[in-house]
């Protein structure tokens, strides 16, 4: 008598794990290609946007924190959007194994035919349906729907024609095995080995081809394209700390202080400007030539603005310092440069709000909505519609081809890339504060030591002194002065470099009296009308993080 062993649930998952890389990279080929959807992105997009926020802010603390831990703390926006991504496809693949695994148990219960393939069709398309639903409901992508549709469909249909195919090789008439024959009972899964190694060997053959591929097409279509500009001299020293993007003096370009080697550069090139958004997928795409903001609400004048309409209102242009709230102390999640706009309360006296009008809501491409009070507005000139960087448009990572700017705000309250703004009647709770973060998200003073220029040790007076450099910042309300603390000793007081503007950091500088050993140094601020940075220890969230910075150094 002979009986048959049908491959079971771990054979399943073996499967997906060896078929849905390749459908990843076919997904990611259409994407460079054509520009048509990737769907893991889109899909975790979707989960990051619908999840309780405590759960949200869960995982963005277990990334940042696993990222620090491994030493990526100067590179924190792009190492958590590369981890975001590989998240993602990791949720994507998970999935792709699990219905893979269900899809074998279901196959060994209906019993069907030998060389059925539909079974496997139809689970592609079941498998296929929610993902693309969630896809749709945050995807960014310009192409129409029908044909995102179709080419999604298709690609999972050939993911279920592979199902199909391994499972009836892995439960085909050579797996028969003698009831009465124990030694044959090993053969089975022998075969089902060599046959899944094989299928594993292909697998990741066609998706390290495939992504390459798609990669090098990706690399080759912008290759052409400017890169953003960067400041060519070393960091910290005189000639980069006195120039912004365009080769331009600094308005504090006359302060005689000199930063200490090592220290951040004074005016942040665009290239290096923090990123941190709610996408995974795409950016935001925009066509200026078309483009037109829509204000509506509770207003006399509604407007449809072009770009070029938008230039030509009276503007101002400042060098403003932004972070992100999610910033540790000494974090890498805060920039400046000079930003381009026109003030919101010059839009206000075209808008004419109604009387009973009391906020803005602005929305992003990317849906990440806030609120903007009506008064706080109207007691804030330098509240702006941002359209460039640097003197330049907005880059599209940073927002093309408008964002807001609220001056003594962390950037949780600015959306980017603006596609609409109403003028509403109540003030409503926005993106980040639904998700359990500060309503006000008012910048918190920091500061922080970039350096201890141990290679750049000098002799006065017959004294070595070491150079030791940083930032300070606390918003609108300035520094009055910065403190450093050595070890055990009595705080010292710090030379400040003027800063550029009443919204831009301080850079300062302490020349310590050189002692050999190894030493603990500490950093704290003074606001201007004399309050002091706050000393104990809290967390991002919700308010922004507090306590001191403080380094180790072997001199």
């Amino acid at each position: 008598m002979e009986t048959r062993r049908e491959p079971g649930i771990l054979w399943g998952a073996l499967v997906g794990l060896c078929i849905t890389p390749p459908l990843m990279a076919l997904l990611f080929i259409g994407q460079v290609l054509a520009g048509l959807p990737f769907l893991p992105f889109d899909m975790f997009d979707w989960v990051g946007r619908n999840l309780p926020g405590p759960l949200v802010t869960f995982g963005i603390d277990t990334i940042v924190n696993t990222l620090i831990s491994f030493g990526f703390g100067g590179t924190l926006d792009s190492a958590a959007k590369t981890s975001e991504r590989t998240l993602a496809i990791l949720m994507f693949l998970g999935i792709g194994i699990v219905a893979s695994g269900l899809f074998f148990v279901l196959m060994n219960r209906i019993r069907r035919p030998q060389r059925d393939y539909i079974p496997g069709i139809v689970a592609g398309v079941i498998t296929a349906l929610p993902l693309m639903a969630m896809g749709f409901a945050v995807s960014l992508n310009t192409m129409t729907p029908i044909v995102r549709f179709a080419w999604l469909v298709l690609a999972f249909v050939g993911w279920g024609v592979a199902l199909s195919w391994a499972y009836n090789s892995l439960n085909g008439a050579d797996e028969k095995v003698k009831a009465d024959a124990p030694a044959a009972a090993t053969v089975a899964p022998l075969d089902r080995r060599r046959f899944l190694i094989s299928l594993g060997g292909s697998a990741a053959a066609i998706t390290v081809v495939g992504a390459g591929l798609a990669e090098f097409l990706k690399t080759s279509s912008t290759a052409q394209e400017a890169p953003l500009p960067r400041t060519p001299d070393t960091p910290g020293t005189a000639v980069a700390a006195l120039k912004d993007g365009q080769g331009n003096a600094l308005p504090n370009a006359s302060d005689p202080l000199v930063a200490a080697p090592g220290t951040r550069l004074e005016y942040t090139p665009l290239a290096d400007h923090y990123r941190i958004d709610i996408l995974s997928s795409s950016l935001p795409e925009f066509d200026e030539a078309t483009f037109k903001l829509n204000i509506s609400g509770s207003v006399a004048n509604e407007v449809s603005w072009t770009m070029d309409e938008i230039r030509a209102m009276p503007s101002r242009s400042d060098f403003i310092t932004m972070s992100c709230i999610s910033n540790r102390v000494g974090g890498s999640l805060i920039s400046t440069t000079k930003w381009t706009g026109v003030s919101f309360q010059k839009i206000l006296d075209i808008l004419k709000p109604g009387a009973s009008a009391r906020a803005l809501r602005i929305t992003g491409a990317d849906s990440f909505d806030e609120y903007v009070d009506l008064d706080l507005i109207r007691q804030d000139e330098r509240i702006m519609l941002i359209y460039a960087f640097d003197d330049k448009p907005l880059p599209q990572r940073n927002g093309f081809p408008l964002r807001i700017h609220i001056p003594n705000h962390y950037g949780m309250k600015q959306p980017k890339w603006i596609s609409k703004i109403e003028v509403v009647d109540e003030l409503g709770d926005g993106y980040w504060v639904r998700r359990g973060w500060s309503r006000e998200a008012i910048v918190r003073a920091t500061s922080v030591i970039d350096t201890v220029a141990v290679n750049a040790i000098y002799e006065k007076d017959g004294k070595k002194f070491v150079p030791i450099g940083g930032m300070a910042w606390a918003g609108t309300r300035g520094i009055k002065e910065v403190q450093v603390k050595i070890d055990g000793s009595e705080w010292v007081t710090a030379d400040l470099r003027t800063r550029m503007s009443d919204r831009a950091w301080n850079i300062w500088r302490y020349d310590w009296p050189y002692t050999a050993g190894i030493h603990t140094m500490m950093v704290r601020c003074i606001e201007t009308d004399g309050t002091p940075q706050i000393e104990d220890v809290e967390d991002v969230r919700p308010d922004g993080a507090t306590g001191l910075h403080m380094v180790q150094e072997t001199v």
